[in-house]
């Protein structure tokens, strides 16, 4: 029994679709050459999955359709830079936006509500089976940016206006942003060492994290942080323009760093963004007035 007609405009998208599952049918594909063990195994069942939708799209446009190259890159260099689960989280977010198109589809193609089901709940869940290092030290590189951004750019507000001179702001931020750092990398050693079960008996233990890497997470973001925070008084010789910079940069650090926290654990990225980013200003702005307010009580002029 033949496939039913189609017209122009459902063969448009078909089409689309077509091209979308057979590009991530080869990002699942070349990710999983690059894994193994159990992340290999799923990686390879959600690529299969994607090759089976394109044939089904195919049995009702009659055409192949190739993939897009330039897509395909885009996700293996984020794969790389931020690891596969964002990559791919933020490759099924795309997919999330069309079902609705799938959901209308439903009546007159029925193999479209099967394969609404694998882009809707199971790939999702094979997803969160993914094993990647990164994902198990992200509340240590939260600790290390948080940290960085509400104490240094409180710090740095408060000697802004307590010190003259825009690169005597700029050395004392530098080395209390590095002491920090130092500070929150052996925290965070000592902090995971203490949690850690020796005698390896409890559940936790299966997934306990190594103190060493947990406290180099940690360090590196924090000082990472402070780099792009403090960097504008070395450059310009405004005072006020330095700090505004500062502040620039540490909302696009808030933007960036919310936006991956949001990809690859699925939750509010508005909410999350505009928290950090209160609580950030709001220090700032406190420390801000302790640093006018200490200039004027002691008449500083550094």
């Amino acid at each position: 029994m033949g496939k039913k007609q189609i017209d122009d405009k459902t063969k448009q998208t078909l089409i689309i679709f077509q091209k979308n599952e057979v590009t991530e049918y080869y990002v699942y594909k070349y990710l999983s050459n690059l894994e193994k063990g159990k992340n290999k195994k799923i990686l390879e069942h959600i690529s299969n999955d994607e090759l089976m939708h394109y044939y089904v799209w195919k049995t009702y446009t009659k055409i192949d359709v190739p993939y897009s190259k330039l897509k395909l890159w885009w996700y293996i260099l984020l794969a790389k830079l931020f690891g596969i689960t964002f990559a791919l989280k933020l490759m099924e977010t795309g997919e999330e936006e069309a079902q609705q198109v799938y959901e209308n589809l439903i009546k007159t193609l029925p193999e479209t509500k099967s394969i609404l089901h694998d882009e809707d709940r199971h790939e999702q869940e094979l997803l969160k089976l993914i094993d990647e290092e990164k994902l198990n030290y992200i509340g240590s590189m939260i600790l290390g940016v948080s940290d960085a951004l509400v104490e240094l750019t409180g710090a740095i507000a408060g000697l802004t206006f307590a010190l003259s001179s825009i690169k005597m702001v700029g050395i004392a931020a530098s080395v209390t942003g590095i002491a920090a750092s130092l500070s929150m990398a052996s925290s965070s050693y000592l902090s995971i060492k203490s949690d850690n079960k020796p005698d390896g008996k409890s559940e936790a233990a299966k997934t306990e994290k190594n103190p060493l890497k947990a406290s180099l997470y940690t360090g590196v973001a924090y000082i990472l942080a402070v780099f792009v925070l403090v960097f504008p008084y070395f450059i310009v010789s405004t005072p006020i323009v330095a700090l505004v910079w500062t502040f620039i940069n540490a909302l696009i650090i808030i933007f960036f760093f919310t936006y991956f926290i949001s990809v690859v654990k699925s939750v509010s990225f508005i909410k999350r963004f505009f928290e950090m980013a209160l609580i950030c200003l709001s220090v700032a702005g406190i420390s801000f007035l302790v640093g006018v307010a200490l200039r004027l009580i002691f008449n500083v002029n550094i």
